[in-house]
């Protein structure tokens, strides 16, 4: 697995014009890979937009390693990085804290009596986005630490992740008008409880939308 990172060149209005939805991206994504195009084989590649120090970056998981140069198409020259993944994940161990970040597209399906099917919908309250999370952590291979804040009556336990991104891009699918899809960036502590798992975790992506920057989480282990 490879990770890779590169700014974008958000000053360059001209450069960066075409990238007004989520399709765009996505198709920057794939554009970088070339070779797969070419024999007609499209693995799934996780990406998502990070926010970091005033600029933005297009950080992508891949099985194979992007074309630098495609990777650059709207990027800042110079500022495209990749790096083996996995020796990162060889790290992992049971039992492990790390620190987290993950964007993604909290849902839930209502369905109605007598429906075939249900319908997807996004949760829209950060409080039920972050049970999003909490409710499929220990499917994921992970738990969310609990810690006790001094200032909350009865002190309280409450979790160590916040929600530090709320945002809702648009996406033009080829066919109808476009629509907004609901973009949440979590980030915090969490303890690895089944290495195995969480490592799907981290190169499969957690919930809906992943080809369109949704799904990536990425961990920093504490020192």
């Amino acid at each position: 697995m490879y990770l890779s990172r590169v700014e974008i060149d958000t000053n360059n209005r001209a450069k960066t014009k075409d990238l007004t939805h989520l399709g765009a991206y996505h198709n920057w994504v794939e554009q970088s890979f070339p070779a797969e195009i070419e024999a007609g084989k499209r693995d799934r590649h996780l990406w998502r937009i990070d926010q970091l120090g005033g600029k933005r970056y297009l950080l992508v998981l891949s099985e194979e390693q992007p074309v630098g140069e495609k990777l650059a198409t709207y990027g800042v020259a110079g500022t495209v990085m990749t790096k083996s993944y996995d020796g990162l994940l060889d790290t992992l161990r049971e039992g492990q804290v790390v620190r987290f970040r993950l964007t993604a597209n909290p849902t839930h399906t209502i369905t109605k009596p007598g429906a075939r099917q249900g319908r997807v919908m996004p949760h829209i309250t950060i409080e039920r986005q972050r049970q999003w999370l909490v409710d499929r952590a220990e499917k994921s291979g992970f738990q969310l630490i609990q810690q006790t804040a001094v200032e909350t009556p009865n002190d309280e336990a409450t979790w160590a992740f916040d929600i530090v991104g709320r945002e809702w891009p648009v996406l033009h699918r080829k066919a109808g008008r476009g629509v907004r899809l609901s973009r949440v960036t979590f980030e915090g502590l969490l303890r690895i409880s089944d290495v195995a798992v969480f490592k799907q975790t981290l190169t499969q992506g957690i919930g809906r939308e992943k080809a369109f920057g949704m799904g990536l989480m990425t961990v920093i282990p504490e020192a």
